[in-house]
């Protein structure tokens, strides 16, 4: 296995929020409780020993929700263990996509079983349980009902509305049918198949399906699944349902953060006046009738929080220290800060999933052949091809050094004289031969990319392999690809190599069998 990393900074793929949070810089500290250190989390312990939740109910919601899977020894006692003050869960989120959907849903996942493990070294008198918060309220369908897989977009077309979770799994034979065409004949092949099988034809609806299917893939590492869609969990929430739905009581507090948030960054999610939807089978509506105390008293259910308010209904009835997401999600849990303080719940540690660029032995030979480094991988493609001829030495000309060299020069002519009319008259003449130098700097590079046309071919396939889309690996691609070329051994190798509290890029080139 070659392991490689770069700086966040380095890709150009990431925001100064994060770039900056990464670094820990002071502006970001009114938007955070605590940077993410090790030595942080006892702070974060302490403070979240301090908020009452109601871990009876949330024990007996997990055993339900999770009475029809085959649940590890270390999941079940992870779950029983909840019931102790001295418990705390680390937490990840995600849509429930078609087949796990983009490949950064794994990278999530293992992100957040790591940071678990790592705490539980560092304070072996507590317990620390990875969850895996199913967005089942979600009602974007048209974002998690398709992969893209070898050039192919296979789609899940259902007729179905409302929260996703929800719905049930017709059509799912056809679309299982073209997965196989489209994976082949393979040991891994077969094993993904029956995985996808057991998942989504033998359960009622996609919370169920993917909670079958998440389980199945990390389950053995102690992860906990949980569904919020539940009216016991909801009962919890019922006093800020009320405050947001009857009182508007968040806006003025999530505005104010935000509003400060944007003096230096791009605030991620809208503030409304009402931060809740109605849920009903097959809807999920934005709040536009009036509602009464009764309604929300005896249905709370029926109320489902935004992207602003999921969180806050997380920390109510978690005991969490802290939440792995990308850059977005860090960037809108920072306009809750004043929220948070407002409704007396720790805000917990946010720490950024980690990314990773996942190369095969011969796109990795492939880029040593090229003569780039890793870092250069980021580069658009125009640079790729320009640094490479020029590297070739033979066509390719620069005349950076000698343009500046020139610069110079007409710098020193201009200094002779104090004549306004003569100096722009020099200037307009350098102008004119550093805008020939460049024509001629040009010429060189066509002529030479003529003749490294298979070379410029090369480089052209492997930027659409690893950057398929022009975008991240991580955000475009499914893991199904690289499982059938590792098998279940491509979990670990995720595992043995992803550290979260580690703020930098990795590149792993696994050597397959």
């Amino acid at each position: 296995m070659k392991v490689s990393e770069i700086s966040y900074q380095e890709t150009n793929k990431f925001s100064n929020l994060v770039l900056d949070y990464l670094k820990k810089d002071e502006k970001l500290k009114p938007f955070v409780n605590h940077f993410p250190t090790l030595e942080n989390f006892e702070k974060q312990i302490t403070e979240k020993k301090t908020h009452s939740i109601n871990r009876v109910v949330l024990v007996d919601v997990l055993s339900k929700q999770n009475a029809s899977l085959f649940l590890s020894k270390k999941s079940k006692l992870n779950i029983e263990s909840l019931k102790e003050n001295s418990t705390f869960t680390v937490t990840t989120g995600h849509q429930l996509c078609l087949f796990t959907g983009p490949i950064y849903f794994i990278y999530k996942i293992i992100s957040t079983i790591n940071l678990a493990e790592q705490l539980e070294e560092k304070y072996p008198n507590n317990n620390f349980v990875p969850v895996f918060w199913m967005a089942t309220e979600d009602h974007d369908f048209q974002e998690i009902n398709h992969i893209h897989l070898f050039g192919k977009k296979i789609t899940w077309d259902s007729k179905q509305s409302g929260a996703v979770g929800r719905m049930h799994l017709d059509g799912f034979e056809g679309l299982l049918t073209e997965l196989k065409s489209v994976l082949g004949n393979s040991e891994n092949a077969d094993k993904l198949i029956s995985l996808f099988e057991k998942s989504y034809l033998t359960n009622d609806n996609l919370a169920d399906a993917t909670r079958y299917l998440v389980n199945e893939l990390f389950g053995k590492y102690g992860l906990v699944i949980l569904d919020g869609d539940e009216k016991r969990l909801k009962e919890q929430f019922i006093s800020t349902i009320k405050k947001d739905v009857l009182e508007q009581g968040f806006e003025k507090s999530i505005t104010k953060c935000s509003v400060d948030l944007v003096n230096n960054y791009k605030a991620q999610a809208f503030v409304r006046t009402i931060n809740f939807f109605k849920l009903s089978d097959g809807k999920r509506e934005l709040i536009k009738d009036k509602i009464t105390e009764k309604e929300i008293q005896n249905n709370p259910a029926s109320f489902s929080p935004n992207v602003l308010l999921r969180p806050l209904y997380q920390e109510t009835i978690l005991p969490n220290i802290a939440y792995i997401g990308g850059g977005a999600e860090v960037a809108y849990w920072m306009q809750l800060k004043t929220a948070f303080h407002q409704e007396n719940i720790p805000f917990p540690i946010l720490m950024l999933r980690n990314s990773v660029l996942f190369m095969d032995n011969k796109q990795n030979q492939k880029r040593q052949d090229l003569g780039f480094t890793i870092n250069d991988l980021f580069l658009e493609e125009h640079q790729l091809q320009k640094k490479f001829v020029l590297n070739k030495n033979d066509t390719a000309i620069s005349l950076h050094e000698e343009m500046d060299a020139f610069e110079s020069i007409y710098l020193s002519i201009i200094a002779k004289t104090n004549d306004i009319g003569l100096q722009n008259s020099i200037v307009s003449q350098q102008q004119k031969q550093l805008k020939s130098f460049k024509q001629l700097e040009e010429k060189s590079l066509r002529l030479a990319k003529q003749k490294n046309e298979s070379s410029l071919n090369q480089i052209n396939k492997i930027k659409k392999q690893l950057f398929p889309n022009n975008s991240l690996q991580e955000r475009y691609d499914n893991f199904i690809p690289f499982y059938l070329k590792c098998g279940d051994n491509f979990i670990e190798i995720l595992k043995e190599n992803l550290n979260p509290l580690n703020p930098n890029f990795v590149v792993l080139s696994p050597k397959i069998k």
